[in-house]
């Protein structure tokens, strides 16, 4: 895509190719003269790190923008948990066990990309990490429903490839894990976790910080599989340590099924803000049960 801002100054893009164009001497060949936003070399210069930053949050920034993309669905989940056909090769009897979510994940993003579908690919879509298992499902359920996603995905050391169902034009790859973070929760209209690891761990656990601390409006925050969560987090601890209160366990639901989800996000009723209120009570706690906002 190009900017159709018209300008009266000359185009970067033709000097660019003009000044690849030039007779082959010791001047042209130095490195110097190579124009400093075509130089890959000298954008990778640890002093440049704040450009670079920059550009990662304005690149898919400006290219969601020209989609008129203006919510999004976020979905966290594991790239471990295998699909149910696939599942006698996972490696461990948990994650086989796990391998339904794939199909609940895969049904929640269809029903959603149906909605989304409606407004013509700008409201509701879903967006994903890119990468295989929960992430493959998400962009696979868009896929099914005809309708488009995002993938964002992460260089990492061993690279793959971004899934086959990431729609071609909203994939994107990032250095920063931070940036990309950012570009999860932008837009976001509900977020939900899926089993996962480390990184699913990470995304939970920041995203909930952001709405605890009023950083971030509240929005449907949907925990899938109950008993999945409740073995690796014990959260009810943290509020009888007092390292959280009591009102934050209600920052989250429990779901289990595609439909549930779906029908607590198109009936959510806008929480308050979290923001500390002087001489406001505080509102009474609700447990994460399904009983919450």
């Amino acid at each position: 895509m190009t900017d159709e801002r018209h300008s009266t100054f000359r185009d970067a893009s033709l000097d660019r190719s003009t000044a690849r164009d030039v007779p082959d001497t010791p001047q042209t060949r130095s490195p110097s003269y190579t124009l400093a936003f075509a130089d890959e070399e000298f954008l990778c210069r640890e002093a440049l790190r704040p450009v670079r930053l920059q550009l990662e949050l304005l690149k898919p920034e400006l290219l969601l923008e020209e989609r008129n993309i203006t919510s999004t669905v976020v979905m966290f989940g594991g790239a471990r948990i295998p699909e149910p056909a696939k599942k006698h090769v996972a490696r461990t009897r948990t994650l086989a066990e796990l391998s339904h979510y794939y199909d609940e994940a895969r049904e929640f993003a269809r029903l959603m990309t149906l909605k989304s579908n409606e407004t013509d690919c700008r409201e509701n879509v879903i967006v994903t990490g890119g990468g295989p298992g929960v992430m493959e499902a998400g962009n696979r359920g868009a896929h099914d429903a005809g309708g488009c996603s995002i993938g964002l995905s992460i260089v990492l050391p061993h690279e793959q490839a971004p899934n086959a169902y990431v729609t071609p034009e909203l994939s994107f790859n990032f250095h920063y894990f931070a940036i990309r973070k950012m570009h999860f929760l932008m837009r976001a209209r509900a977020i939900t976790i899926f089993p996962g690891g480390f990184g699913t761990m990470d995304e939970l656990f920041e995203s909930l910080t952001l709405i605890q601390t009023g950083r971030m409006e509240r929005v449907p925050f949907l925990l899938f599989g109950r008993d999945f969560w409740e073995r690796v987090i014990n959260w009810e601890a943290l509020a009888d340590a007092g390292t959280i209160a009591p009102q934050d366990l209600d920052l989250f639901r429990y779901v289990e099924t595609a439909q549930e989800a779906v029908e607590i996000i198109d009936n959510w009723d806008p929480a308050p803000p979290r923001s500390e209120i002087p001489g406001r009570e505080a509102p009474k706690a609700r447990r994460a049960d399904g009983l919450g906002g």
